[in-house]
């Protein structure tokens, strides 16, 4: 059974603007979803109707199962959400706030499990302290404990590092690792494309309403990524004109910058370094570098 299953999933608004169009999506239990897209591509919009905040025009979503309007309890307590904002009262303490938002979802009171979550996050020591009086980084991690707190099988967050430093960040992915050994689903959408490549299983990009691209990781980057080989020539003055017509490389002085497709074509690079060896060109350096999801992701929205 998926985590969540999102079938011709659509949402239009009264001026005739479509957020989502067509939207078909199936999340697997305990993975790491990734989804990617510019600001306005609709992120924000999917998370909400996932989560039962926004109405939805047309489509189907299910959660373990459950259909998230007729079994609305059933899933919104399988769900916990970190949104993009910071909301909830400055004035209250950080176990108070965790303790409550539990009693929402009628959990029994547990004091040994709100104190591990805190633990986790290193809030532990300012759980008696009122959330106003707290850093941005540390008000960011108490938002994620609240939505831990009702012990949720699915983690919704919504940008949950805008803004944060880089410790933080590395603080946070490890912590979604051990959620995810737990068997926690956790779909998180980001601007941070490192931090999509660093922990995602699988990512989507979404792109002005709908999915571009939905993969794993690894087989993304294999499938849309291109390798340069570098080459340094010994001389500058040397007539490549017949390998330059046979491989459709870029010479910057005496530097050649070979692009190629890995997966398509995986000896281009030993056959071309064959051929400049065959024809006595001595060559001083040779570099490799590969795509990063980054340029896969700008490639993808700009289509």
């Amino acid at each position: 059974m998926h985590a969540i299953e999102i079938k011709k999933l659509s949402k239009s608004y009264n001026n005739g603007f479509k957020a989502l169009k067509n939207i078909n999506l199936s999340v697997k239990k305990g993975e790491i979803f990734a989804l990617l897209g510019p600001n306005g591509a609709g992120k924000s919009t999917l998370i909400n109707i996932i989560c039962g905040i926004t109405k939805y025009s047309a489509g189907k979503i299910k959660v373990f199962g459950f259909d998230n309007i007729l079994n609305y309890k059933r899933t919104r307590e399988s769900i916990g959400l970190v949104p993009q904002e910071i909301a909830t009262d400055s004035f209250e303490k950080v176990i108070n706030t965790l303790e409550f938002s539990r009693g929402l979802f009628n959990k029994i009171p547990s004091t040994d499990y709100l104190d591990g979550v805190l633990r986790s996050l290193n809030l532990f020591e300012k759980k008696n302290n009122q959330i106003r009086t707290l850093s941005g980084g540390m008000k960011r991690r108490v938002m994620i404990a609240k939505a831990l707190s009702h012990e949720p099988k699915i983690l919704f967050l919504d940008e949950p590092t805008a803004g944060v430093d880089v410790n933080l960040r590395k603080t946070l992915w490890k912590y979604l690792y051990n959620l995810k050994k737990k068997g926690v689903t956790i779909f998180l959408t980001t601007h941070y494309i490192e931090e999509a490549e660093k922990i995602a299983d699988r990512i989507g990009v979404i792109n002005d309403g709908k999915l571009v691209i939905i993969e794993e990781k690894k087989k993304l980057l294999e499938k849309l990524g291109e390798k340069e080989l570098i080459i340094t020539l010994e001389k500058k003055k040397i007539d490549l004109s017949l390998l330059k017509k046979k491989y459709g490389f870029n010479l910057n002085g005496n530097q050649i910058t070979l692009k190629y497709d890995f997966k398509k074509k995986k000896r281009i690079a030993s056959n071309f370094l064959n051929d400049l060896t065959k024809n006595s060109i001595k060559f001083t350096d040779i570099e490799t570098k590969k795509s990063n999801l980054e340029e896969i992701f700008t490639n993808l929205v700009r289509k």
